[in-house]
């Protein structure tokens, strides 16, 4: 695995705050697992593709653990990545995860936790809002249309 600094960690919180220069600061150095991240954790599965493709899997596995995959949190602590692991926890509500990380004096993944846990609840929020539960209602319709590209010919009754 990776490892990543602290200063990598607070940059990644950053950009998942929507900050522009650490965004800026992950791509110039070559960070863009971390990108893929957030992007990840938001259904997109290009960076979920990304992040596997590229062996990145204890970032997929901590994208899997924040939606409460049992695997794949027992996927981090196989592998050692207990800060992913506990940083899971702590977006899943659980207090203990964030002492623990604070007493081991990983206070950037305890920040780093709660900015995506903020990014998950405001996506979360957004989606049962008037507006989201339109939008989610027009793209169900959207998956019962028909797709243009996937016409099959019909085959003409050779009796007629």
């Amino acid at each position: 695995m990776k490892h990543y600094s602290t200063h990598a960690i607070d940059m990644f919180t950053r950009h998942v705050l929507n900050d522009t220069p650490g965004s800026n600061w992950l791509i110039e150095n070559n960070y863009r697992e971390l990108i893929a991240v957030i992007d990840a954790i938001r259904d997109d599965k290009f960076a979920f593709k990304y992040l596997i493709d590229g062996k990145h899997f204890e970032l997929a596995a901590f994208v899997n653990a924040i939606w409460e995959d049992a695997s794949a949190f027992k996927f981090l602590i196989d592998r050692k990545a207990f800060d992913w692991a506990a940083a899971a926890n702590i977006i899943n509500g659980d207090d203990k995860a964030e002492a623990t990380l604070e007493r081991a004096g990983k206070k950037h993944y305890v920040m780093m936790a709660h900015a995506i846990q903020s990014v998950v609840r405001a996506d979360g929020d957004r989606a049962v809002s008037p507006m989201g539960v339109i939008k989610s209602m027009l793209n169900f319709k959207k998956a019962f249309e028909k797709d243009p590209d996937d016409i099959t010919p019909v085959k003409k009754n050779p009796k007629k």
